[in-house]
């Protein structure tokens, strides 16, 4: 399966990288006002909910960025700071459950500084004049080739976005890593899940997240599987590199872990994501790059460089678990080929 299967959203939503995702490390660094709800729960990982009977002292509490009621000229807006500078290749703007105090319009900007924007700094708009509707998912393509630091979002005048994804693909400063040990599977650094043959619990692309799991839902977990067989999951890399040591981590999975793994690996230089049925085929016969190796419960598991067999450069790898279970995190550090 690939995360496409069934995904009724554009294609840059189903494969790109949510770089405003506060799971990634995205933060709302200023806002012109969040009095009914804060800035911060706009870039929250998890779809928005609508809990009928909570309130707090400012009013109906709302799982989103709401500003309140304008009675002047103006409007609002929210700065972001992405979790990786990249390239934008569409915005999620999310007014789910803001039936009556939606934005009529959105506008967003971007800009490429080192620290944060300040008074000086020169924004570019990236999304012109945009109408809403109430309680919807808004996708927005951008076609701007530059690379981007920061977004700031207008919403005229006034009202509530429940969340903003801003998908785009993480720049990897060659120069600086040149030479270095990387983790070529970090999604800060590019990476990406292609496919998996199952992903029923938990959230699979935090599998390539910064850090470790914080609960079981936090990582890749598959049903119990009632056939023979084993799971897998294939991810395309950051970049093309050569894989020294590894790290599999089943924080929180205790009585669902795999009892081992394995990995393959396979150099498909420029094979486009589009073509994610071609490369589960071909997965099959991949290279072993890991022997299948035991597994613990809630732990962090180290694969030594003597452990990697030393395939030369790669592009993707498929981790199979035996037979079912969860992953809270993968990790392959190595060098840029």
């Amino acid at each position: 399966m690939t995360p496409s299967s069934d995904d009724p959203r554009p294609a840059f939503a189903r494969r790109d990288i949510n770089l405003a995702s506060a799971g990634l490390g995205a933060e709302a660094i200023s806002v012109t006002d969040d009095f009914f709800a804060d800035v911060s729960r706009m870039l929250a990982d998890a779809d928005a909910v609508f809990v009928p009977d909570k309130y707090d002292d400012h009013g109906k509490w709302m799982d989103g960025w709401e500003s309140r009621r304008r009675r002047g000229p103006g409007h609002d807006s929210a700065v972001v700071r992405l979790a990786a500078r990249g390239r934008i290749t569409g915005f999620d703007v999310d007014t789910s459950h803001f039936t009556g105090n939606f934005p009529p319009a959105c506008r967003i900007e971007a800009c490429a500084v080192d620290g944060d924007p300040d008074a000086t700094t020169e924004w570019h708009e990236v999304l012109p004049m945009t109408p809403l509707g109430p309680s919807a998912h808004h996708y927005l393509t951008c076609d701007s080739a530059a690379v981007w630091s920061h977004v700031r979002l207008h919403i005229h005048p006034d009202g509530g976005v429940a969340r903003l994804r801003v998908y785009g693909r993480p720049e990897l400063d060659r120069a600086a890593v040149e030479g270095g040990d990387l983790d070529l599977a970090s999604a800060l650094n590019g990476a990406r899940i292609v496919a998996f043959s199952d992903a029923h619990y938990g959230s699979y692309h935090r599998l390539l997240a910064p850090g470790r799991g914080c609960n079981m839902g936090d990582g890749w977990e598959t049903r119990r599987r009632r056939e023979p067989g084993n799971d897998w999951i294939i991810v395309e890399l950051g970049a093309r590199g050569i894989i020294d040591r590894a790290r599999v981590d089943t924080a929180f999975f205790k009585g669902n872990f795999p009892e081992s793994f394995s990995l393959q690996a396979a150099d498909l230089g420029s094979l486009a994501g589009d073509l994610a049925e071609a490369v589960v085929t071909a997965s099959m016969f991949w290279d072993e790059a890991i022997a299948r190796t035991p597994l613990t419960a809630d732990a962090i598991h180290d694969i030594a460089t003597e452990q990697v067999r030393p395939l030369g450069p790669v592009t993707h790898v498929r981790l199979n678990i035996y037979p079912d279970g969860g992953i809270s995190r993968l990790r392959l550090f190595g060098r840029l080929a």
